[in-house]
């Protein structure tokens, strides 16, 4: 049942998960492997990097409505070891390089060592100051957040 559903949001997406997910998709961040609307126990979570347990969360103005699910709901996954990111769908559109960047920061903290290899959990990052998303994403362009809408 959740798969069916998660099959139909994956050909359903938003033009914010579109293009978010032109950045993830293909080992694009520095060879992390990302799924989209991915069933997770009870959810189906827009993005998430099993290898790391990071779970990106894509909001728009209806989750101001709901931040009471949403808040349970972070609070399952991060229970489980998971580490949830949300960005609203107009810092993805208006900031993507900074959203990306902060992605990049935690693909590339430790996973925690009381979790084992496959679980997760970050407590800092270990990147350096120099060390930019830009480095790992620059042959891939950016897409207008227009295109193909019309």
């Amino acid at each position: 049942m959740k798969t069916a559903r998660a099959r139909e949001l994956r050909s359903d997406s938003s033009k914010v998960e579109r293009l978010l997910w032109t950045f993830l998709r293909r080992h694009a961040l520095d060879g992390f492997k990302f799924r989209r609307q991915q069933p997770i126990g009870p959810f189906i979570v827009d993005f998430v990097c099993f290898e790391k347990r990071l779970v990106i969360e894509l909001d728009g103005g209806q989750h101001a409505e709901q931040k009471n699910y949403d808040d349970s709901r972070s609070r399952w996954l991060v229970q489980r070891g998971y580490r949830v990111r949300r960005f609203w769908n107009n810092e993805v559109l208006g900031q993507l390089e900074i959203v990306l960047d902060e992605i990049f920061r935690e693909l590339k903290a430790p996973l925690s060592p009381t979790l084992p290899l496959k679980g997760g959990g970050s407590k800092s990052s270990t990147l350096s100051p120099s060390t930019r998303l830009s480095d790992s994403v620059a042959s891939v362009p950016v897409p207008s957040p227009l295109a193909g809408e019309g």
